[in-house]
């Protein structure tokens, strides 16, 4: 599905669905995008950190490419997460992805633990062999996951002289500050400039120039109308809801992780387990019923979609 104006918005990223034996779920997959639609998203991303990217097998990965795009059918745009050390590797799930329908790719630099990952020069390189190899638009993902730093004047070097990279996921420490000043250093050339980490620095992102932010799935419908509403022009009505959704941001961010997302899901039926993979580990108790209290309270779409 191709793109015919720049993305905004919201942009969540899928949970992976698997059996209670750890395999996946392909109706399961299918039924999240289902959900996802019904949120109201903008787009879907797929295969990212938060839908256990690091825990899936290669054939795994095409699997649920092929399913995901598949299933979606143009309904709203697909972006696939391609992130890979090897250059070529992650040039070829570009391209992968490209052919399947994918409306743009996700990566972030390469890296290997928290001290392997190449100079500058190198990242840059990286971007620009997927960039010549694909037609599509590229995110660079920021995040602190990587360990990798990624500087303003990189970031702004790859806007300006690499073709399809033009959006970017900044989620590191400080983020606003250096999405301000990445739009100031690259301005036209960041076509979306986007916040992460479950959209728990939103408001200060939305303030820096963000256009929209990819959040984890779990209450999309409740997150958009921020973006929505600041964008227009009614902050008062933006911060309002912003306040209502941060208890539950804030306890999945800081206590849950991606199993939150997970969790609401399976509760209300989009799933049938909120199995996730070892060495993860399921949340405690105490931390899940907190969670579902919250989301009850919020009336989070997911929590009855199923039902």
């Amino acid at each position: 599905m191709a793109l015919t104006k720049p993305l905004t918005g919201i942009l969540p990223v899928a949970p992976t669905p698997f059996h209670a034996d750890g395999s996946v779920d392909e109706e399961g997959m299918r039924r999240v995008i289902d959900c996802m639609i019904d949120q109201g998203v903008d787009a879907i991303c797929i295969l990212a950190n938060y839908s256990e990217q690091f825990l899936l097998s290669d054939d795994e990965r095409a699997l649920l490419t092929r399913i995901s795009l598949e299933h979606t059918a143009g309904r709203v745009p697909v972006i696939v997460t391609v992130s890979h050390f090897s250059t070529g590797i992650a040039t070829s799930r570009a391209k992968y992805a490209q052919e399947l329908g994918a409306s743009m790719v996700m990566m972030m630099p390469p890296y290997h633990g928290s001290g392997l990952f190449p100079a500058p020069q190198g990242i840059y390189e990286h971007f620009k062999a997927v960039s010549d190899a694909i037609k599509i638009p590229i995110m660079v993902q920021d995040a602190p996951l990587s360990g990798v730093t990624l500087s303003v004047d990189l970031l702004a070097k790859m806007a300006r002289e690499l073709e399809n990279v033009s959006y970017f996921k900044i989620e590191c420490p400080f983020a606003a500050d250096k999405m301000a000043a990445l739009i100031e250093a690259a301005g036209e050339y960041v076509v979306g400039p986007f916040d992460g980490e479950e959209a728990i620095t939103l408001l200060a992102d939305l303030d820096a120039g963000c256009t929209g932010t990819m959040s984890s799935a779990m209450l999309p419908e409740k997150i958009r109308p921020i973006v929505i509403e600041y964008r227009a022009g009614n902050i008062e009505a933006a911060v309002a809801q912003w306040r209502r959704c941060l208890p539950l941001i804030n306890h999945e961010n800081r206590q849950c992780g991606l199993r939150a997302c997970k969790t609401v899901f399976a509760e209300g039926g989009v799933i049938r387990s909120d199995y996730v993979r070892h060495p993860l580990k399921p949340m405690s108790e105490r931390t899940k019923s907190r969670l579902l209290d919250l989301a009850c309270e919020l009336d989070v779409l997911a929590l009855k979609w199923g039902k």
